[in-house]
């Protein structure tokens, strides 16, 4: 029988488990696939009820 070679906790391992696990719990709130967390800017073309907007609609 052989021994299984025990291997220390080193820091990358930590990090590479500490994502993972991130990962998964964000994977279990939000579903899968890519969620996005900042817009960099709002669209100019989205709708809003601002008053420069109300224009457009007439046009």
């Amino acid at each position: 029988m052989k021994k299984k070679k025990k291997t220390a906790i080193t820091l990358d391992l930590y990090i590479k488990s500490m994502k993972k696990g991130n990962r998964e719990a964000e994977q279990e709130l939000l579903g899968p696939g890519f969620h996005s967390k900042d817009r960099a800017h709002r669209s100019s073309k989205i709708y809003t009820r601002k008053q420069k907007h109300k224009g457009k609609l007439l046009d």
